[in-house]
């Protein structure tokens, strides 16, 4: 598997030295080179004791850049298309993880700016072309896998299904580029533009008065790559929260209102507004501003549920009917990574609560095997355990053995690789989704980092 995905071969690093397998893309056959990067994993994984934790990093933390980035300068600015991994296509969710980690190493390395600026401009494009798609190509064609979905597809769409956190992901890059940076190079006339799609859109999708424009079915045996009621989903009561047709794993809700996404709107309304008004669109503010605190109040009144044991949690979907589903799904946002966001305080006793349905056998969507515990979600299906769910775990966490347990987990878990993989079978690790899984990955090198800067002795 390592082969077909091009990352069993190289030599002359770190894990050469070590005695480990050497399976990081060659120097020469790299993407893109980030000197900044290259210092960071000395580094670290010299520091670090546990040698083959460090030896994961060295070959996780790069992947997005050694693997998937296409960089490019169109029209004098720079344009960066990311594929996920396997999937030859750009999501901009997973366009927005795969770099976020690199954001603290912006002054360090202008190259490196360009290239992420270049996924903020990127980024711009394709909500232009469709503000309800999640997935896109490189350039504009008529048809790919998904052109006989029954939807308004357009050229240069992948995949048209409509979530709310493919929107709030451009945001959070933006503005984390911005603090990072603070260049607003990118936020231009298109961009300015493209947020007012995002509010727009954001507004019909809180289908007030009628349905609105999104509609979506797929002639498929997979009950949840489609939508039921014509096209519109399950029915829904307006209370002033966004319908999102489909989860961050592009797999259909069943109640439309998703909370975490709605979570993070609030917070990506927020963000988009002080960005706004950095660059004088002062209208255009006030807007995200409104929805911003239309949106917090509706999930005051509707985000919180009472579960038979946990008590008082966040339901993952709701209809406004008053019909909740408490489960969650490894696949970002989602209820576990809450305060990762932004959304809410680690403390909070709701969150607390949450968590604690989450990661236990009250949540379907928990598994324990012989090889290993941990999320999952509907997605991979049944007893797979997702590395991201993992990593998610211990990046919310503020106790040690708990992130121990976590970093245990994942050493456990990587079948040999040295990578992380979509999901792995509770009792075999070696039975796993997706060996080239660039999101994962960085995501392992975001969560290694983190425990070396707070939390060092983790790592010995």
């Amino acid at each position: 598997t390592l082969l077909a995905s091009g990352m069993m071969c190289g030599a002359g690093s770190l894990a050469a030295q070590s005695g480990f397998p050497v399976v990081r893309v060659p120097e020469a056959d790299r993407k893109f080179k980030s000197a900044a990067v290259e210092r960071c994993i000395e580094r670290v994984r010299s520091s670090m004791g546990n040698k083959e934790l460090g030896w994961m990093f060295e070959n996780c933390y790069p992947n997005t850049l050694d693997t998937t980035v296409d960089f490019s300068v169109s029209n004098g600015r720079p344009d960066t298309f990311m594929v996920t991994g396997d999937i030859h296509a750009m999501w901009l969710r997973d366009s927005t993880a795969q770099v976020w980690p690199y954001l603290d190493l912006l002054k360090e390395d202008p190259a490196l700016q360009q290239l992420i600026a270049g996924v903020i401009n990127r980024q711009t494009r394709c909500i232009l072309i469709d503000p309800y798609a999640n997935g896109f190509y490189k350039d504009p064609i008529t048809g790919g896998r998904w052109k006989e979905d029954l939807t308004d597809m357009k050229p240069g769409v992948h995949e048209r299904k409509w979530e709310i956190d493919s929107l709030c992901f451009p945001i959070r890059l933006a503005y984390g580029y911005w603090k990072a940076s603070h260049d607003t190079t990118p936020f231009d006339s298109d961009w300015r533009e493209s947020m007012a799609l995002v509010l727009r859109t954001f507004r019909e999708q809180q289908r007030k008065t009628d349905r609105g424009p999104y509609r979506f079915q797929r002639r498929t045996i997979v009950p949840s790559d489609s939508l039921l009621g014509e096209g519109y989903g399950n029915p829904m009561k307006p209370v002033g929260l966004i319908c999102s047709m489909f989860r961050p794993s592009d797999d259909a809700t069943v109640f439309p209102f998703l909370i975490p996404s709605n979570f993070m709107a609030v917070v990506s309304l927020r963000q988009a507004a002080e960005l706004l008004q950095q660059t004088g669109d002062h209208a255009l503010a006030q807007g995200c501003r409104e929805l911003a605190d239309e949106v917090a109040h509706a999930l005051s009144q509707w985000a919180v549920v009472r579960h038979p044991h946990a008590g008082r949690v966040y339901a993952y979907e709701v209809d406004g009917f008053g019909n909740s589903y408490c489960i969650d799904d490894s696949s970002l946002p989602n209820l576990l990574m809450l305060p990762y966001l932004g959304a809410v305080k680690t403390g909070d006793a709701v969150y607390q609560n949450t968590r604690r349905l989450v990661l236990s056998d009250d949540n379907p969507y928990y598994f324990k095997g012989k090889a290993a515990e941990g999320p999952g979600g509907p997605h991979a299906g049944l007893d797979m355990v997702w590395p991201l769910g993992i990593i998610q775990r211990a990046l919310t966490s503020t106790d040690d053995r708990e992130i121990r347990f976590c970093l245990d987990t994942l050493q456990r878990t990587h079948a040999g690789t040295g990578f992380m993989h979509e999901s792995f079978h509770k009792d075999n690790p070696k039975q796993f989704t997706r060996a080239w899984f660039a999101w994962a990955n960085t995501a392992f090198g975001e969560l290694i980092l983190k425990v070396h800067k707070e939390r060092p002795h983790l790592l010995d």
